[in-house]
């Protein structure tokens, strides 16, 4: 029997509508919490592997504020960019003409967490305007070298094999479930039983929704091949940082010094959590997001 989500009240109690819009070649499926006519609009980014779901918990959390959570292309129900690589420049791209497409440009918030960090922060550098900026997990260092390099280059000699074998037997490989539950056990740093549980639950629903192996590849690629401080100089935006001590994929002294070259960065830094801040501290998360942008309000506690 599959666990119930911690936060399914909350999420019921602030219902999404879905819908669809067409974006360099991709139909990009979003969600939209909160009032239509909210002065302030936050768009979600979420991370590699994931979609839209990942970052429900955050959204369950907050009222008063329009929030927008599309699946990137190529992930979840949107279907792949057509013309464009699903590198950096290619989701940047996305990102500015989605948002764009939403008449946003200018006034929306952009939040990003894990490799969304990154897509957002590119945008920014590319000329996407926002009034403030939210970095959850933010990618703050290459993947390439420091102490993870050499999982980085595993996992992509891994990625790499499974592409290029027939169909039959790569495409299996990536969405094995002990490869799954492995890359869960890694992240997941909870100890309650039942936040486990489904913290698993989630993954194995939703890790391995992506449109094809090019697209993960692509992805994965973009993913280990660039950080948020190749950009942030041109960050100019009060930016909230959000990071966790025990991230195994950012370190704290990373998250650090990404607080010192981002001009306006303000940085929290939680403990006994990892990369999944967005499934472990959606509440605590959902406070500071609030507080920087002095709108909404938090959702009181389901009994």
């Amino acid at each position: 029997m599959r666990p119930a989500s911690p936060y399914g009240a909350l999420l019921d109690d602030n219902p999404a509508t879905h819908s669809t819009i067409e974006i360099l070649g991709s139909t990009t499926h979003y969600w939209e919490f909160g009032p239509e006519n909210a002065e302030t609009v936050l768009v979600l980014v979420h991370g590699f592997r994931g979609d839209h779901h990942g970052l429900n918990a955050v959204s369950a959390h907050i009222r008063g504020i329009r929030i927008i959570s599309p699946d990137l292309p190529g992930f979840g129900m949107s279907t792949p960019l057509s013309g464009h690589s699903h590198d950096i420049e290619g989701y940047a791209l996305w990102l500015t003409s989605f948002v764009d497409a939403l008449e946003l440009k200018g006034t929306a918030v952009l939040l990003g967490h894990s490799f969304g960090s990154i897509v957002v922060s590119a945008a920014i550098s590319r000329g996407l305007a926002t009034p403030r900026l939210i970095l959850v997990n933010p990618i703050a260092a290459p993947a390439l070298s420091g102490p993870n390099a050499l999982l980085s280059k595993i996992t992509l000699s891994f990625y790499r094999l499974a592409r290029a074998l027939p169909h039959a037997l790569g495409a299996p490989m990536l969405s094995n479930w002990l490869v799954v539950r492995v890359m869960s056990l890694a992240m997941v740093k909870t100890r309650e039983s039942e936040l486990r549980r489904w913290v698993h639950q989630q993954h194995h629903a939703h890790f391995s929704s992506y449109a094809n192996r090019d697209t993960l590849l692509e992805g994965f690629e973009a993913s280990i091949g660039s950080d948020v401080s190749m950009f942030a100089d041109m960050i100019t935006v009060p930016t909230l940082l959000i990071g966790a001590r025990n991230d195994p994929i950012s370190p704290v002294p990373a998250q650090e010094r990404l607080a010192t070259i981002i001009p306006q960065a303000t940085l929290h830094i939680f403990d006994d959590v990892g990369h999944l801040i967005h499934y472990e501290r959606p509440r605590e998360a959902a406070e500071l997001i609030v507080s920087f942008l002095d709108a909404g309000t938090v959702a009181e506690p389901t009994p």
